[in-house]
């Protein structure tokens, strides 16, 4: 390959960093080790894969604009709506930019319409993309106050108040009449 790959190996060191970065509103519900972004953005895309299937949009290009969503926080952090107020991060478009300089352009231009598309929410894998965000922070919320964090309720409701999809609304009142261990009494075949 006669591209330098030197720009893409340093974003791959760079990406990896999301594993650390912790999802700071969770700290104004008293949570005090919540997950991490990376954490966050992966089960955002299989949700998106999810939503976007039971939409007739391509699941697919909707994980894939999931993955990406949240890429930028490696050089913004995880700024929570509070902090936005006060110190407004780099728009995603221009970080990506930045993020993206010295790659091949194949690669570049690629990352950055993936960005753009997922923040102008004009195609429907973009808005189911978005609508995985929402509910993966709505599910984050409903396991946070099973575990006692009851000031998690708040962000369950705002999360649940964003989705824009049918498919989103109805997990959304799914996983609400659920409990997070539901699943595993189900596998078990015990009555839930």
């Amino acid at each position: 390959m006669a591209d330098d790959l030197s720009a893409v190996a340093r974003f791959l060191y760079e990406a990896g960093t999301l594993k650390h970065t912790r999802r700071t509103g969770w700290w104004m519900a008293g949570v005090n080790d919540p997950e991490s972004v990376a954490e966050h953005s992966w089960r955002t895309s299989l949700i998106a894969s999810v939503i976007a299937k039971l939409e007739g949009a391509e699941p697919a290009r909707a994980a894939f604009l999931a993955v990406w969503h949240d890429t930028q926080e490696t050089r913004t952090g995880d700024v929570n709506h509070l902090g936005k107020k006060y110190a407004p991060a780099g728009g995603p478009q221009d970080v990506t930019a930045d993020q993206t300089a010295g790659m091949p352009d194949v690669l570049a231009s690629a990352i950055r319409e993936l960005v753009a598309e997922y923040e102008a929410q004009d195609s429907p894998e973009a808005v189911c993309a978005r609508d995985a965000d929402k509910l993966e922070c709505m599910l984050q919320g409903i396991e946070y106050k099973a575990q006692g964090y009851a000031n998690a309720q708040r962000w369950i409701d705002n999360s649940r108040a964003r989705l824009a999809t049918e498919t989103g609304r109805r997990l959304a009142d799914e996983l609400l009449g659920q409990g997070p261990l539901d699943w595993l009494r189900n596998a078990l075949g015990e009555k839930v």
